[in-house]
């Protein structure tokens, strides 16, 4: 069975995009992960999610905020502050996410651009996260990872929906990939900035997997 998963970065309040989201996964028992910015988000986006089943909620970061130099990728979880500063901040955030959803509240920790330094990872178990999530192959790491793999948004050209074609043929290399060992097919979602083009892909990806006997949704979070 090839094992799908959704996760869906920056989520802060309920939004029209938010509502489209939980139609097409939550409404349907397709569970996701909502990666959520606890600095900016609080209890609307709480009261909204408790309507809901399915949906996950893990630490994005503190607040989003770049603190990389000119020139430089855009980092929040990096060295260019000290350690224990930035450390206190991803404490804070899963402490305020289990306190607005002590149902839902997952110790994943995603971090802002799917960057972060190795000298933070090390001490991620430390502060209470499990498990870690950004963009690419898993490598070996001190913290379980549960990566996203595949990007449904063209964020160095249209900034909108992928095309179709380059779409499945990195679903289906990371499939292959499976067949080597455990792990998920990961399928990165940005909510608030699909287009129709985004919208409809994984609209007919959720349903596809749905539907094919050799496929389905998981919660890699529950295994």
């Amino acid at each position: 069975m090839a094992p799908f998963w959704i996760r869906d970065d920056d989520a802060v309040e309920p939004s029209p995009a938010l509502e489209r989201l939980i139609s097409l996964t939550a409404n349907g028992g397709i569970p996701a992960t909502l990666a959520v910015i606890p600095e900016h988000t609080g209890d609307a986006l709480a009261t909204r999610l408790a309507a809901t089943t399915s949906l996950s909620v893990a630490v994005h970061g503190w607040s989003h905020r770049n603190y990389a130099g000119k020139g430089e990728k855009k980092q929040e979880l990096g060295l260019h502050r000290p350690q224990r500063d930035v450390l206190s901040e991803l404490a804070a955030g899963l402490d305020k996410l289990r306190a607005l959803y002590p149902d839902r509240a997952v110790t994943m920790l995603v971090p802002p651009w799917n960057r972060i330094s190795g000298e933070l990872v090390a001490e991620l178990s430390t502060i209470g996260f499990s498990s870690l999530s950004v963009f690419g192959r898993e490598k070996d790491a001190p913290i379980r990872l549960i990566n996203t793999h595949v990007d449904l948004m063209d964020w160095h050209g249209t900034r909108g929906g992928r095309d179709d074609a380059p779409l499945l043929a990195e679903i289906v290399a990371r499939l292959q990939t499976l067949r080597e060992g455990k792990g998920e097919m990961g399928f990165l979602t940005h909510h608030l900035v699909h287009d129709e083009k985004a919208w409809t892909f994984l609209a007919r990806l959720i349903e596809t997997v749905e539907k094919h006997p050799g496929a389905a949704w998981v919660d890699p979070l529950a295994q």
